[in-house]
């Protein structure tokens, strides 16, 4: 059977930027496209389904943050922001809109490209995750989880998870009872190369919770410490 090739969304509206970080891409065989505003960004996304699109904060017809939103009600696409170095506020947004990941300009054509790898390790057809040796699945009282198949269930009802917040909740899961800290999570999640913060461990475990089921306490806060999963097994 003959593998996919990654496909790989570049919305910039500096034609040259999107260029080269095309040119980049290329060179590690994915299949990449290029659009310079939002709403074709959009469109593209919408009918193409790339892997990963990776996506400049500030664009014509419509924004990165408001492409962004809209992109999450169809698409778990794995989605790299690009912000302008003063942009903190628009970081913090996008991670909490949905975004992966951000990267901040001037950037490194190389740095952006070790991401794209790194991300793509994630997608349920080649997740570094779910080949790794263990059990196929991990059985709580409210929290069933199949590595194989990358799905999650709460009681009965399937969870709509993005690829970064299956990876979270497995890795908890797999370490039930035991702190990790954000920097123990965003080496076993998004590996050690990443490039960011840890604020991205603490916006990706917001939206995990809210799938979960806040009343359930599933994942606990340990103040200064890191998080803990406390499902019961069974």
């Amino acid at each position: 059977m003959t593998k996919a090739v990654p496909k790989i969304l570049v919305v910039d509206d500096e034609h040259s930027i999107a260029h080269l970080i095309s040119s980049y891409l290329r060179k590690e065989s994915y299949d990449v496209r290029e659009n310079y505003d939002g709403p074709a960004g959009l469109q593209s996304a919408r009918e193409w389904l790339p892997d990963v699109i990776i996506l400049d904060v500030m664009l014509p017809g419509m924004d990165g943050l408001e492409v962004l939103a809209q992109l999450r009600r169809f698409s778990n696409a794995y989605v790299i922001l690009l912000t302008a170095r003063t942009e903190e506020v628009d970081k913090i947004i996008g991670l909490t809109v949905g975004a992966d990941d951000y990267v901040t300009k001037p950037f490194s054509p190389r740095e952006l490209t070790a991401r794209v790898k790194a991300a793509l390790r994630r997608l349920p057809a080649s997740s570094a995750l779910s080949n790794a040796p263990g059990p196929e699945w991990l059985v709580f009282k409210t929290v069933r989880i199949n590595i194989s198949a990358r799905q999650a269930w709460l009681g009965e009802r399937l969870l709509d998870l993005t690829a970064m917040e299956f990876d979270l909740l497995r890795v908890m899961a797999e370490h039930r009872g035991h702190v990790l800290s954000r920097q123990q999570l965003l080496e076993m999640v998004w590996g050690s190369n990443y490039f960011g913060d840890l604020r991205v461990v603490d916006v990706h475990i917001g939206h995990l919770r809210q799938k979960l089921d806040p009343v359930n306490d599933l994942v606990v806060t340990v103040r200064g410490a890191g998080y803990r999963f406390d499902d019961e097994r069974r």
